[in-house]
């Protein structure tokens, strides 16, 4: 008999694993964006073929790098004369869940599940990559909700989040439900925030500097509870809540009684049960409208469990005083059609010219959404 501590994540997982192998299976033709829906002005086409695109990195020289979950690999994307489409190619293979790619001073940082990886002067070497070089080995191995997402924040610091081992438990607070940085070295450990239950996209306010993250609420207590966060940290080692209280007026029905919700930073928004929330981008570019300048884009990967499905789109948030969410609105939809999903936005990437590129690990590809001609 399964004890009752070990089956929450041992049933969580199941779950997962039975929803997933129930999915259509991805698709082998071309994917069909024109049923994608943009404001008008916009539009998207598909910029790579990659199979299981995740995590999107751009370098010096416009190339974009591409981490992956499941095939263990890693790929540049060599743009074309025009910048309108990419030539993919593998530069890295056989890695244990490299979903994470950063890049920095001329190397590419990948995050496998329990250390980061440097690949120096990568740009120079696509066709014959160099072997990595091991920046540190220090984060657990834990593969439930073991991938991580990377990024190198305005204090040069590379943040790395680290999941929950589990649905929901008491897990070491200074290793699990948190987001960490440390230094280009691997050195200076630190944790950043925590009750964290599991981020898989963050970015800074291009004026402030301050963190917003996105986070996934638990699962097993119905189609709408918890609602997945949009998050925003005003200051280093704050705490926001998991697993005590959840979308920052919920408590935990075997944890809540610990702690009260008023102790911990509730959401900047509340996204939507199930929503999966992954990539996160503020738009600093400038070829969209002056009116998107400084919004942020989350990309809803979309649920697994819920009765009636959600998510499965690009969502788009406009923020007042750089601190407080006054509209959250679809940008790009059309992923989910009658219960059924074609595709799932995981990441998002604003390119120098001003487009976005969204990586979609369902349909194998990377589009690109621009405006105007």
């Amino acid at each position: 008999m399964i004890g009752p501590t070990i089956a929450r994540p041992f049933l969580a997982c199941l779950g997962i694993a039975l929803a997933l192998t129930s999915m259509p299976s991805a698709q082998a033709a071309e994917p069909p964006i024109e049923r994608i829906r943009l404001p008008a002005g916009f539009s998207i086409e598909v910029y790579a073929k990659v199979p299981g695109a995740r995590s999107l990195a751009v370098g010096d020289r416009g190339t974009v790098f591409v981490g992956t979950m499941n095939a263990g690999r890693v790929y540049a994307l060599r743009p074309s004369a025009d910048g309108r489409t990419a030539t993919p190619s593998v530069i890295a293979s056989g890695l244990n869940t490299p979903n994470g790619v950063a890049f920095r001073e001329g190397a590419l940082y990948v995050a496998e599940v329990g250390r980061i990886l440097r690949f120096d002067a990568i740009e120079d070497r696509l066709d014959s990559p160099p072997r990595p070089a091991v920046v540190t080995d220090r984060f657990p191995t834990d593969r439930h909700h073991g991938w991580k997402t990377i990024a190198f924040g305005p204090d040069g610091w590379l943040y790395v989040p680290v999941g929950a081992p589990c649905n929901v438990c008491e897990a070491d607070p200074d290793r699990y439900a948190l987001i960490s940085r440390i230094r280009p070295d691997g050195t200076g450990y630190e944790v950043m925030a925590r009750g964290v239950r599991n981020s898989v996209g963050f970015d800074w306010h291009p004026e402030t500097k301050e963190l917003w993250f996105n986070d996934h609420g638990r699962d097993m207590l119905g189609d709408d509870l918890p609602s997945c966060e949009l998050n925003r940290a005003s200051r280093a080692g704050q705490h926001f809540g998991f697993p005590y209280c959840h979308q920052g007026d919920t408590p935990d029905p075997e944890f809540g009684g610990k702690r009260a919700c008023s102790e911990f930073v509730p959401p900047a928004w509340k996204q939507g049960g199930h929503v999966a929330p992954d990539g996160l981008r503020f738009y600093t570019g400038d070829q969209f409208p002056a009116a998107y300048r400084h919004r942020l884009f989350v990309a809803q990967h979309g649920s697994w469990n819920r009765s009636k499905k959600s998510g499965y789109r690009i969502m788009m948030a406009t923020l007042k005083d750089a601190k407080t969410v006054s509209a959250f609105e679809p940008f790009a939809e059309g992923w989910l059609e009658n219960e059924q999903a074609w595709g799932r936005p995981v990441d998002i990437l604003g390119m120098p010219d001003g487009s976005l590129l969204v990586s979609d690990d369902f349909a194998g590809v990377v589009y690109r959404i621009r405006y105007g001609r």
